[in-house]
Protein backbone atom coordinates (compact mmCIF):
# COMPACT_ATOMS: atom_id res chain seq x y z
CA UNK A 1 0.00 0.00 0.00
CA UNK A 2 1.60 3.88 -0.76
CA UNK A 3 1.89 6.03 1.78
CA UNK A 4 -0.10 9.24 1.97
CA UNK A 5 2.56 11.20 0.98
CA UNK A 6 3.96 9.05 -2.21
CA UNK A 7 6.51 10.29 -4.36
CA UNK A 8 4.77 10.11 -8.13
CA UNK A 9 6.90 9.12 -11.53
CA UNK A 10 6.44 9.44 -14.98
CA UNK A 11 8.53 6.89 -16.79
CA UNK A 12 9.93 8.28 -20.04
CA UNK A 13 11.67 5.14 -22.09
CA UNK A 14 10.89 3.95 -25.62
CA UNK A 15 11.69 0.35 -25.08
CA UNK A 16 8.47 -0.75 -23.51
CA UNK A 17 10.06 -4.10 -21.96
CA UNK A 18 12.54 -1.86 -19.88
CA UNK A 19 9.14 0.60 -18.71
CA UNK A 20 7.98 -3.00 -17.64
CA UNK A 21 10.76 -3.28 -15.85
CA UNK A 22 11.12 0.04 -14.19
CA UNK A 23 7.62 -0.28 -13.12
CA UNK A 24 7.99 -3.68 -11.37
CA UNK A 25 10.58 -2.49 -9.60
CA UNK A 26 9.31 0.61 -8.13
CA UNK A 27 6.11 -0.67 -7.46
CA UNK A 28 7.47 -2.55 -5.03
CA UNK A 29 8.41 1.25 -2.83
CA UNK A 30 6.09 2.31 -0.58
CA UNK A 31 6.45 5.99 -1.10
CA UNK A 32 6.71 5.89 -5.03
CA UNK A 33 4.06 5.55 -7.16
CA UNK A 34 4.37 5.92 -11.45
CA UNK A 35 1.49 7.25 -12.63
CA UNK A 36 2.70 7.51 -16.32
CA UNK A 37 4.81 6.05 -19.27
CA UNK A 38 5.34 8.08 -22.24
CA UNK A 39 7.48 5.73 -25.60
CA UNK A 40 8.83 9.40 -27.17
CA UNK A 41 10.43 12.25 -25.91
CA UNK A 42 7.39 14.48 -27.11
CA UNK A 43 4.72 12.28 -25.45
CA UNK A 44 6.63 13.02 -21.94
CA UNK A 45 6.55 16.39 -22.42
CA UNK A 46 3.10 16.15 -22.84
CA UNK A 47 2.48 13.86 -19.93
CA UNK A 48 4.44 15.87 -17.65
CA UNK A 49 2.43 19.13 -18.48
CA UNK A 50 -0.54 16.86 -17.84
CA UNK A 51 0.01 15.02 -14.46
CA UNK A 52 3.00 16.67 -12.66
CA UNK A 53 4.71 14.25 -11.98
CA UNK A 54 7.03 15.17 -8.96
CA UNK A 55 10.05 13.12 -11.15
CA UNK A 56 10.35 12.07 -14.39
CA UNK A 57 12.69 9.23 -15.11
CA UNK A 58 14.10 9.95 -18.74
CA UNK A 59 16.24 8.03 -21.22
CA UNK A 60 17.99 10.27 -23.75
CA UNK A 61 17.83 8.12 -26.98
CA UNK A 62 13.89 9.29 -27.24
CA UNK A 63 12.69 8.97 -30.94
CA UNK A 64 10.78 12.23 -32.19
CA UNK A 65 12.29 14.15 -29.46
CA UNK A 66 15.44 13.18 -27.83
CA UNK A 67 16.24 13.34 -24.05
CA UNK A 68 18.23 15.98 -23.65
CA UNK A 69 15.77 18.53 -25.69
CA UNK A 70 12.51 16.80 -23.83
CA UNK A 71 14.37 17.49 -20.57
CA UNK A 72 14.75 21.51 -21.21
CA UNK A 73 11.35 21.75 -22.84
CA UNK A 74 10.07 19.86 -19.34
CA UNK A 75 11.98 22.22 -16.97
CA UNK A 76 10.89 25.29 -18.64
CA UNK A 77 6.90 24.01 -18.97
CA UNK A 78 6.80 21.98 -15.23
CA UNK A 79 9.74 23.54 -13.23
CA UNK A 80 8.69 22.10 -10.20
CA UNK A 81 9.17 18.16 -11.77
CA UNK A 82 12.78 16.85 -11.79
CA UNK A 83 14.34 15.42 -14.74
CA UNK A 84 16.34 12.01 -13.79
CA UNK A 85 17.88 10.85 -16.57
CA UNK A 86 18.63 6.68 -16.47
CA UNK A 87 20.73 5.92 -19.68
CA UNK A 88 22.89 3.66 -21.57
CA UNK A 89 24.97 6.39 -22.22
CA UNK A 90 28.06 7.61 -19.35
CA UNK A 91 29.80 9.71 -21.77
CA UNK A 92 31.01 13.00 -20.48
CA UNK A 93 29.22 14.99 -22.73
CA UNK A 94 25.66 13.56 -21.96
CA UNK A 95 26.16 14.04 -18.91
CA UNK A 96 27.20 17.31 -19.01
CA UNK A 97 24.82 18.74 -20.90
CA UNK A 98 21.80 17.18 -19.48
CA UNK A 99 22.89 18.71 -16.43
CA UNK A 100 23.29 21.91 -17.91
CA UNK A 101 19.49 21.96 -19.27
CA UNK A 102 17.95 21.59 -16.22
CA UNK A 103 18.24 17.07 -15.60
CA UNK A 104 19.23 16.97 -11.80
CA UNK A 105 20.54 12.89 -11.69
CA UNK A 106 22.21 11.10 -14.01
CA UNK A 107 22.09 7.19 -13.28
CA UNK A 108 23.82 4.51 -16.01
CA UNK A 109 21.36 1.30 -16.92
CA UNK A 110 23.40 -1.10 -15.22
CA UNK A 111 22.51 0.90 -12.09
CA UNK A 112 20.91 -1.35 -9.13
CA UNK A 113 17.14 -1.10 -8.06
CA UNK A 114 18.42 0.64 -4.83
CA UNK A 115 20.04 3.15 -6.26
CA UNK A 116 16.67 4.06 -8.58
CA UNK A 117 14.63 4.71 -5.57
CA UNK A 118 17.08 6.24 -3.75
CA UNK A 119 17.95 8.44 -6.70
CA UNK A 120 14.19 9.26 -6.81
CA UNK A 121 13.55 10.02 -3.15
CA UNK A 122 16.81 12.55 -3.03
CA UNK A 123 15.88 14.52 -6.43
CA UNK A 124 12.65 15.08 -5.19
CA UNK A 125 13.48 16.47 -2.24
CA UNK A 126 15.75 19.23 -3.99
CA UNK A 127 19.07 17.09 -4.25
CA UNK A 128 20.98 15.64 -7.03
CA UNK A 129 21.80 12.07 -7.49
CA UNK A 130 24.49 10.77 -9.73
CA UNK A 131 25.99 7.34 -10.57
CA UNK A 132 29.15 7.15 -8.51
CA UNK A 133 31.66 7.08 -12.27
CA UNK A 134 29.20 9.62 -13.47
CA UNK A 135 29.85 12.05 -10.33
CA UNK A 136 33.48 11.86 -10.44
CA UNK A 137 33.47 12.50 -14.44
CA UNK A 138 30.89 15.23 -13.90
CA UNK A 139 33.51 16.98 -11.48
CA UNK A 140 36.51 16.56 -13.23
CA UNK A 141 34.98 17.74 -16.36
CA UNK A 142 32.23 20.34 -15.60
CA UNK A 143 34.72 23.69 -15.76
CA UNK A 144 35.79 22.66 -19.07
CA UNK A 145 32.55 22.61 -20.98
CA UNK A 146 30.28 25.24 -19.20
CA UNK A 147 30.76 29.01 -19.45
CA UNK A 148 30.58 31.30 -16.16
CA UNK A 149 26.57 31.23 -16.20
CA UNK A 150 26.88 27.33 -16.21
CA UNK A 151 25.53 27.06 -20.08
CA UNK A 152 26.93 24.84 -22.93
CA UNK A 153 29.94 26.31 -24.70
CA UNK A 154 28.77 23.89 -27.67
CA UNK A 155 27.49 24.77 -30.98
CA UNK A 156 24.12 23.36 -30.40
CA UNK A 157 23.06 25.67 -27.42
CA UNK A 158 22.95 28.15 -30.27
CA UNK A 159 20.05 26.43 -31.80
CA UNK A 160 16.16 27.35 -31.06
CA UNK A 161 13.99 24.34 -29.26
CA UNK A 162 12.29 24.23 -32.61
CA UNK A 163 15.51 24.14 -34.49
CA UNK A 164 16.68 21.19 -32.10
CA UNK A 165 13.30 19.19 -32.95
CA UNK A 166 13.28 19.95 -36.89
CA UNK A 167 16.76 18.85 -36.46
CA UNK A 168 16.17 15.23 -34.93
CA UNK A 169 13.59 14.75 -36.86
CA UNK A 170 15.53 15.20 -39.93
CA UNK A 171 18.01 12.67 -38.74
CA UNK A 172 15.26 10.42 -38.12
CA UNK A 173 14.66 10.58 -41.82
CA UNK A 174 11.48 11.95 -41.71
CA UNK A 175 10.06 14.34 -45.11
CA UNK A 176 9.47 17.95 -44.73
CA UNK A 177 6.13 16.86 -45.20
CA UNK A 178 6.29 14.42 -42.25
CA UNK A 179 7.81 17.20 -39.72
CA UNK A 180 5.05 19.88 -40.53
CA UNK A 181 2.55 16.82 -39.51
CA UNK A 182 4.05 15.75 -36.64
CA UNK A 183 5.17 20.00 -34.70
CA UNK A 184 2.01 20.85 -36.44
CA UNK A 185 3.35 23.71 -38.41
CA UNK A 186 3.51 24.27 -42.33
CA UNK A 187 5.92 22.95 -44.73
CA UNK A 188 7.09 26.42 -45.36
CA UNK A 189 8.19 26.59 -41.62
CA UNK A 190 9.99 23.62 -41.78
CA UNK A 191 11.60 24.68 -44.98
CA UNK A 192 13.01 28.31 -43.47
CA UNK A 193 13.78 25.67 -39.94
CA UNK A 194 16.02 23.94 -42.20
CA UNK A 195 17.59 26.60 -43.65
CA UNK A 196 18.54 28.36 -40.50
CA UNK A 197 19.82 25.03 -39.07
CA UNK A 198 22.10 24.81 -42.75
CA UNK A 199 23.21 28.35 -41.81
CA UNK A 200 23.85 28.44 -38.50
CA UNK A 201 25.45 24.78 -38.52
CA UNK A 202 27.91 25.59 -41.91
CA UNK A 203 26.80 22.23 -42.89
CA UNK A 204 25.23 22.12 -46.71
CA UNK A 205 22.84 19.13 -46.41
CA UNK A 206 20.94 16.47 -44.87
CA UNK A 207 23.86 14.23 -44.88
CA UNK A 208 26.17 16.85 -43.06
CA UNK A 209 22.67 17.44 -40.27
CA UNK A 210 22.02 13.62 -39.66
CA UNK A 211 25.94 13.26 -39.27
CA UNK A 212 25.66 16.29 -37.10
CA UNK A 213 22.94 15.23 -34.85
CA UNK A 214 25.18 12.23 -34.02
CA UNK A 215 27.91 13.53 -32.93
CA UNK A 216 26.13 16.08 -30.72
CA UNK A 217 24.21 13.22 -29.18
CA UNK A 218 20.73 13.98 -30.26
CA UNK A 219 20.15 11.05 -32.14
CA UNK A 220 22.49 7.34 -32.10
CA UNK A 221 24.31 6.50 -34.68
CA UNK A 222 21.93 3.67 -35.32
CA UNK A 223 18.69 5.66 -36.14
CA UNK A 224 19.75 6.60 -39.36
CA UNK A 225 20.86 3.87 -41.49
CA UNK A 226 20.86 4.88 -45.06
CA UNK A 227 23.56 7.83 -44.34
CA UNK A 228 26.86 6.86 -45.38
Amino acid sequence: MKSAKHITVLLAEDHMIVREGLRKLLEVERDIEVVGEAATGRQAVEMTKKLRPAVVIMDIAMPLLNGLEATRQIRQAVPDTKVLILSAHSDDAYVERVTALGAVGYLIKQTSAQFLSEAIREVQKGNTFFSPSVSKSLRHHNSKSLDRKGRLKAKVTRLSSRELEVLQLVAEGEANKQIATELGISIKTVEKHRDHLMRKLDIHDTAGLTRYAIAAGIIESSVQLTIV
